[in-house]
């Protein structure tokens, strides 16, 4: 286990609160410079910011921001600082830090490449004005605590940077989760899972309608402000919806693994009574596709592409309740389930509905105690697993013999002994055996 690990695991909740005389009742903000929210009207529309104020959110002079104004580096540009421009700024701000040359930046401006730019705008908080100690007071979490739970969230720029009236918020909701009884360890992992499930999904969103909206747009040759806006009018569209999608799909899961987790604890203790902290009995099933690197050689990477993507929707299709897909990797599939019988009776039916498939699958099936860690499973029965998938041939369910003895009086299942078998990295042998479909 990584030191970090190791850390998290031992912190307690008294960790996490500042001690009394670090206290304060509420931040007192950071002097407000250039970086303060713009004034709003009588209508609540942002008033137009100076010139000043637009040089100092990107990080120049105003001189900088009147050439690249007058190179035309900036669409939409109508001697008006809207919101949208600053943004355009912003960006171009932070493509000539990364060593991009203005001509670059004038090409991808005129080809519609920086269109996505008034976008960030739509989903940026309120400015920063809080340091981390003033945060730290207002939420009762000592400072070098928020940081590692920044960092945990995939946030950690955060820490560096003037925080915001939304970071102080969120500060005094975990402090809120940690008084109520949530143990430290438990939270941090919790926060790490957030981090890389949402950093996913947010990734995706943005990938997807780069792929799907971006680009056909700059095909078509649109200008690039009429771009800009159609893509802004559809994130402002589908903004309200996504936070409640998110939620619903959230509450349902949970509902669906509190009821497995009941069933699944009590069948664990009838089996075997001892429990250890951070483990968990489970079966694990391994699947991949057979010949799956020299089908991209013979077929490329777009058709190897659509056999994963057929291949892991039938795997999601298809699984048995109490079983999920951990992650994928590749071609690869990693399941965990509580019921051994029913794992393996979905393995056989997958192999039977893809019978004909091309590259055929393969699964390898194992059962035992994992290490339950930041969403993840871990420990010698998980490689074992993985190693037995590797054993299998192209159409197999291999299987172990705890997976026999828990799932022998399957109906329609057979299993036949292969025998005792090295698997790399284990010293001693693993005894193996087929399962497939009961003929007759």
């Amino acid at each position: 286990m990584a030191a970090a690990d190791v850390g998290a695991l031992s912190d307690t909740a008294r960790d996490f609160k500042l001690r009394p005389w670090e206290s304060s009742t509420r931040p007192a903000p950071v002097a407000e410079q250039e970086r303060a929210e713009p004034q709003r009207d009588q209508a609540g529309e942002p008033v137009e910011l100076t010139l000043a104020q637009v040089a100092a959110r990107a990080g120049v002079s105003a001189a900088t921001v009147r050439r690249w104004l007058r190179m035309g580096l900036v669409p939409g540009y109508d001697g008006r600082f809207t919101p949208a421009v600053v943004a355009y700024v912003r960006v171009v701000g932070r493509l000539r830090a990364r060593g991009h040359t203005l001509a670059e930046i004038k090409r991808a401006s005129e080809r519609g490449q920086l269109a996505a730019a008034p976008i960030e705008d739509i989903l940026a908080g309120s400015e920063g004005r809080y340091t981390l100690k003033q945060v730290a007071r207002a939420s009762g979490l000592r400072p070098e605590l928020i940081e590692r739970i920044l960092s945990a969230l995939g946030l950690g720029a955060l820490a560096t940077e003037p925080m915001s009236e939304e970071d102080v918020v969120m500060m005094k909701y975990v402090a809120a989760m940690l008084e109520a009884g949530l143990p430290p360890g438990a939270f941090m992992q919790l926060a790490r899972v957030y981090g890389q499930a949402l950093g996913q999904i947010a990734d995706a969103e943005v990938r997807l309608v780069h792929l799907y909206v971006h680009e056909p747009l700059m095909r078509e040759g649109i200008h690039s402000v009429d771009m800009a806006e159609e893509m802004e009018g559809l994130v402002r569209e589908l903004i309200p919806f996504v936070v409640p999608l998110m939620s619903y799909v959230h509450d349902r899961l949970l509902a669906h693994f509190v009821e497995q987790d009941i069933i699944g604890h009590m069948e664990s203790d009838l089996v075997d009574g001892t429990f250890e902290e951070g483990r968990l009995r489970v079966v694990i099933a391994f699947a991949d596709l057979a010949g799956y690197a020299r089908l991209t050689v013979e077929r490329g990477d777009e058709e190897a592409l659509e056999a994963v993507e057929r291949f892991v929707e039938a795997v999601e299709q298809t699984l048995p309740s109490d079983a999920r897909v951990i992650k994928t990797l590749g071609d690869e599939v990693m399941v965990v389930g509580s019921d051994a019988a029913a794992l393996t009776g979905w393995a056989v039916g997958l192999q039977s509905s893809l019978e004909a498939a091309h590259p055929p699958p393969r699964i390898g099936i194992h059962y035992g105690e994992a290490l339950y860690r930041d969403g993840d499973y871990y420990g010698r029965e998980i490689n074992q697993a993985a190693r037995v998938v590797a054993r299998a041939a192209g159409g197999e369910v291999l299987v172990t013999r705890p997976v026999v003895d828990l799932a022998a009086a399957v109906d329609g299942i057979s299993f036949e002994r292969i025998g005792e078998v090295g698997l790399k990295g284990f010293s001693e042998p693993t005894e193996l055996f087929t399962a497939s479909m009961r003929k007759g």
